[in-house]
């Protein structure tokens, strides 16, 4: 679905470049997470597969085609929603659907439809500029799925959004993969990159320092290490033991007949391989 090789790009006026000679590929059907803090290059990266920056240097295909024989026909294909809202204030949600809905040669949803899977069923008659930060986030995704793009860009679609919603949006991107869509996301929160994507790239200083699944990046940076705590005299108490020969460690199953309280694998958190492998945080 998206390829890109060696590319980079200096904004102008600049002479630091925002990205420099990163290469990735996105298959078809996947959840492909760009990870970093802000300012790390995600959003320039994204800016540029849709047409809006530019002037870069490399070779990106999107969809099987070089990207700079892409004429506005792209957007046909493809769906993005932007961290920040870009609707029409004056006019409701309802009717700013409406009017997007009609920049399409393809059929769409309709208004109500894509409002409804984003929970905003209920406030379609409302003005956009009175939508909470948190609402005109759902109402940039609604505007995304309106004319079921194979290939959905999606950046920080959870931020401002409580619990509740947040767990409706990735169970609405979740179902979006297993209808055949492929999903390129930006974010710097590794909780919802860890959850929904199968694969991620680190970005750091417009640099890919890695690639790889989720999975494989905690196998490949946790410890292998079980550890369990356990009551003795009513106090809490813990032990760490090897995984490597645990099914013949006696000093386990001896714990194991205690009152155990929690036990579990010492896997590491993406946000801490992000921090050993860049040395940065995300803040």
């Amino acid at each position: 679905m998206i390829n890109v090789q060696n590319l980079s790009f200096t904004y102008p006026g600049t002479s630091t470049p925002a990205l420099h000679d990163i290469t990735f590929t996105v298959e078809a059907g996947e959840i492909f997470g760009f990870l970093g803090p802000s300012g790390a290059g995600k959003s320039t990266t994204q800016k540029i597969l849709i047409r809006l920056l530019r002037g870069f240097r490399g070779h990106v295909t999107i969809l099987g085609r070089d990207l700079r024989d892409w004429d506005d026909n792209l957007y046909e294909q493809v769906g993005v929603c932007f961290e920040l809202p870009n609707h029409y204030g004056k006019l409701t949600a309802i009717e700013n659907l409406r009017y997007f809905a009609r920049l399409y040669s393809r059929p769409t949803l309709t208004p109500e439809t894509v409002l409804d899977m984003v929970g905003l069923s209920e406030d379609g008659h409302l003005l956009a500029s009175q939508y909470s930060k948190g609402m005109k986030i759902r109402l940039n995704l609604a505007r995304a799925l309106l004319h079921q793009p194979q290939l959905l860009f999606l950046d920080e679609p959870t931020a401002g959004l409580d619990p509740v919603n947040a767990r409706r949006i990735k169970d609405l991107i979740k179902a979006q993969k297993e209808a055949g869509r492929t999903i390129f996301l930006t974010t710097h929160d590794m909780n919802i990159a860890e959850e929904l994507c199968d694969r991620v790239a680190f970005i750091i200083d417009g640099q890919i320092k890695l690639i790889d699944s989720p999975r494989e990046l905690k196998l490949q940076y946790g410890k292998k290490l079980v550890r369990v705590e356990y009551l003795v005299n009513g106090h809490l108490d813990a032990c760490e033991f090897a995984l490597d020969g645990l099914a013949d460690n006696r000093q386990f199953h001896d714990v194991l007949r205690l009152p155990v309280q929690t036990i579990h694998t010492q896997e590491a958190s993406l946000e801490q391989i992000f921090i050993q492998v860049t040395g940065r945080n995300l803040n």
